[in-house]
């Protein structure tokens, strides 16, 4: 036989199409050739594959080795093909039994002693060879992180060798099975008990956990704002499988490591205010998830919110609305998930203080304005974190409320949601918002009064009535309020210090 076929799987963002490695032996001087659109990495192949298979003790063909990698218009880069190709070599030259190879694929780079080396995404291949049903052959590196794919059939190579001996039928390869009923481990989250005072900051986060909602913290500098936000995963809902599932795929893609402690700890992404807009919404010529998308089901929290520069922060505004990102090059095209929470930390001033005499209104106001409107409009929660008041550090309470009790009541608002809408309130449409936040014809028109006096548009409106929502759902209400539309006005901080500044620099 001069003609073998293995299976393997390329890497497309988050998607993994099926490639066929195909190979042919003919006569002639000898040669090894790539073809199928394969980048340098693959054209390395070559070297690395014909080394592994000599220290292997194979005899590596004297012939003219043409590999194919199907479909020819797909791009191929990595390390991954390595061992496909090596393996249909020894394949096409009748040195491995071939019959069983299709209901196999593989993945691995080789090492020059036959070992394998690890690969990224390992977990959007397991999905979509679970998909095709068959049984997927990894390095053992990525063997287990792949097992998290329940339904995959996954089997861990250490060596070449060890291939041989299993197609052979001598010794199988271990089967690794996938991790059963996982219980969520919250051990390592930091303790909302450790926050001393800030009731009403405590209280917007909870109100933000439970509505999955935008925040943004304003106050001087020490008041506990970065502690406050660093604390909202650990009272975030448990993520399902399937949420988990899609925050391990992007994950394995980005070079990143999952074991069962992390599996269901909701992502925590805190970039620098020097990152690029590449750096948050993803890029390069192979185009990479950036941190929106590695906060996808968790918190992105951008601390000094602004000294981001505005394009950096404005490229976040469509992402915030459609829980997804589309990253566009010349030649590739790709779409990640972003359906992140976003909290935001920022001072009152460029001295970081109120009223302090070291800046006048007209300076405020110009580093205010480096966050545009449509962005601040975004942001469901604006609250002011005030200085801890004289005596609080003797007299505060010697055990506070911990993240445990608090999430056991966001859990409620949540289910609740999520039976109503399947969805969070922050994620509800036009006509859900008209459906599941109706008003009483009283309230309908003190809240249009409201955003007419305050000068808000029609989107912060529909967050009002968000927050409301979530408001009423914490308290178990199947109707808003009076008082649960009166609390969500109360949350629009940034819009007042704004309209303070204004009347002040007109005046």
């Amino acid at each position: 036989m001069s003609l073998a076929r293995v299976y393997s799987r390329a890497r497309m963002g988050l998607d993994a199409p099926l490639v066929t490695v195909e190979v042919h032996l003919a006569n002639g001087l000898p040669a090894f050739n790539i073809v199928g659109l394969p980048e340098t990495s693959v054209r390395e192949s070559k070297d690395r594959v014909r080394s592994a298979l000599i220290n292997c003790g194979y005899e590596f063909p004297a012939k003219r080795i043409t590999i194919n990698l199907a479909p020819a218009d797909l791009p191929k880069e990595g390390g991954r093909f390595d061992l496909p190709i090596a393996l249909g070599i020894l394949a096409a030259a009748e040195q491995i039994p071939v019959q069983d190879l299709e209901h196999y694929e593989f993945a691995g780079e080789l090492a020059l002693s036959g070992e394998l080396r690890p690969v990224i995404g390992e977990i959007p291949m397991a999905l979509a060879t679970s998909a095709a049903n068959r049984a997927l052959v990894l390095p053992y590196q990525n063997a287990e992180q792949a097992s998290w794919v329940r339904e995959a059939k996954i089997f861990a190579l250490r060596h070449l060798n060890e291939l041989y001996r299993h197609l052979l039928k001598q010794q199988a390869l271990p089967l690794v099975e996938a991790k059963q009923n996982l219980e969520p481990e919250f051990t390592d989250q930091l303790d909302m008990a450790d926050v001393i005072g800030q009731p009403l900051a405590k209280r917007a986060l909870e109100i933000a956990a439970c509505g999955g909602h935008n925040l943004l913290f304003i106050g001087p500098p020490g008041t506990g704002k970065t502690m406050l936000a660093s604390r909202l995963p650990g009272i975030l809902p448990e993520m399902t499988d399937q949420e988990a599932l899609e925050v391990a795929a992007i994950q394995s893609i980005s070079h990143q490591t999952i074991d069962s402690q992390s599996w269901f700890t909701r992502p925590f992404r805190a970039p620098h205010h020097t990152a690029s807009s590449a750096a948050l919404v993803g890029g390069g010529s192979q185009p990479q998830p950036g941190e929106i998308s590695l906060a996808h089901h968790g918190v992105l929290f951008l601390d000094e919110l602004p000294e981001f520069e505005r394009k950096v922060l404005d490229v976040l505004r469509e992402p915030m609305e459609s829980g997804a990102v589309t990253i566009s090059r010349a030649l590739h095209k790709q779409t990640y998930p972003a359906q992140f929470q976003l909290v935001a930390a920022m001072n009152p001033s460029p001295t970081g203080f109120y009223n302090d005499k070291r800046s006048t209104p007209e300076q405020v106001l110009r580093y205010l304005n480096r966050l545009s409107g449509p962005f601040l409009d975004r942001i469901d929660i604006q609250v002011e974190v005030a200085r801890l008041p004289r005596g609080m550090w003797s007299h505060h309470p010697e055990k506070n409320e911990s993240s445990r009790q608090i999430r056991q009541r966001v859990q409620q608002s949540r289910t609740m949601q999520l039976r109503r809408q399947g969805k969070a309130n922050a994620q509800l449409t036009s006509s859900e918002i008209r459906q599941y936040c109706r008003l009483s014809g009283d309230d309908n028109e003190f809240l249009e009064l409201a955003v007419e006096k305050f000068g808000l548009s029609t989107r912060a409106h529909h967050k009002i009535l968000k927050i409301a929502r979530t408001l009423a759902d914490i308290e178990g209400e199947r109707v808003i309020q009076h008082a649960h539309l009166i609390e969500a006005l109360s949350y629009r901080a940034m819009d007042r210090i704004l309209r303070h500044l204004t009347d002040a620099v007109s005046a």
